[in-house]
């Protein structure tokens, strides 16, 4: 069994490795899967499953705590650890470093998603919140879509915003921060939204022709990033029916308003990846909502664990 820190999955982990690894994993059948939450004063335990028939099984088990980042010394919001087991033989092959894990699944699956959805001739993208999932969703998405030219970014604080905005112009990268997000949500190509909001902060009104959404945020039925007009002017879909429908309010709320239907989920991302659904012309607006799952997890956590062991 290995141990593998976070120093260990930078070490060999890049955005196409990981958008690659999440693109093979979907070409395989779809997973079997369980999650569990518990809840205790805001704060929350996560427990996923997943098997993958002819790749692996694994368990992810995270702590969630909103108020972290607040603490002295900041804390991530999200700990946790990630446990790789052996498809054939049962055993545990990995224990993985769970927060390093998560960033690059996260917005690895959010990137896939954008290969699959966003007009590769994008150019400017919003970064809705700016958060721990921020840098590494802004940096992944530029890497399946390397026509991106500038980044805006809104944040609730409005500190935040401007730190990260110095952050990716240190690195050479054209941002703005911004304080009116109707505006910026008009100016922008793409999308993608990483906050804890329970109130939709993406109006459908705002967006032009030819946008992609990426909504990564809302994990509970309380929470919710886009307003309806967001999902009826677009074509919404999921990366798991499994772990969105039912379980994120993203997608429950609307459906249980009458809002959306279960036939306005255009597919999922077996059926992206797969070539069965997609972007139909540059004029659509794309809503991709993307709700996670250990199935995920196990698949960046084998290609980790291959890479490390290959090193």
């Amino acid at each position: 069994m290995r141990i593998i820190t976070g120093d260990d999955i930078r070490s060999v982990c890049s955005w196409p490795m990981a958008v690659e690894a999440l693109r093979a994993g979907h070409l395989l059948a779809p997973a079997d899967l369980r999650d569990s939450l518990v809840e205790n004063a805001g704060r929350k335990m996560l427990v996923r499953t997943a098997w993958i028939a002819g790749l692996a099984s694994g368990v992810k088990a995270v702590t969630i705590y909103p108020d972290n980042p607040g603490a002295n010394p900041p804390l991530p919001s999200v700990q946790g650890q990630v446990l790789l087991f052996d498809e054939a033989r049962g055993d545990v092959v990995a224990v993985l470093e769970g927060v390093d894990l998560t960033a690059w699944k996260t917005a690895g699956d959010s990137a896939l998603g954008s290969s699959c959805l966003s007009r590769p001739d994008i150019r400017t993208m919003l970064m809705v919140g700016a958060g721990s999932m921020a840098r590494p969703l802004i940096d992944a998405h530029r890497s399946v879509r390397p026509s991106l030219e500038r980044v805006l970014v809104w944040n609730r604080n409005q500190a935040r915003a401007e730190n990260l905005v110095q952050a990716l112009a240190d690195d050479g990268i054209t941002a703005e921060a911004v304080t009116d997000l109707d505006a910026a949500v008009s100016r922008a190509d793409l999308i993608s939204s990483a906050t804890m909001s329970t109130e939709p902060l993406i109006h459908g009104a705002a967006l032009k022709p030819g946008a992609h959404v990426d909504l990564v945020g809302a994990y509970t039925p309380s929470m919710r990033e886009a307003d309806d007009a967001a999902l009826t002017r677009g074509r919404l879909f999921v990366d798991s029916l499994a772990t969105t429908v039912g379980h994120i309010g993203e997608v429950m709320i609307p459906l249980a308003s009458g809002a959306i239907t279960k036939a306005d989920i255009q597919g999922d991302m077996h059926d992206l990846v797969q070539g069965k659904a997609g972007r139909r012309s540059d004029d659509e607006i794309t809503v991709f909502k993307n709700g996670g799952g250990a199935h995920l997890d196990v698949m960046i956590a084998h290609a980790v664990t291959k890479a490390v062991a290959a090193r």
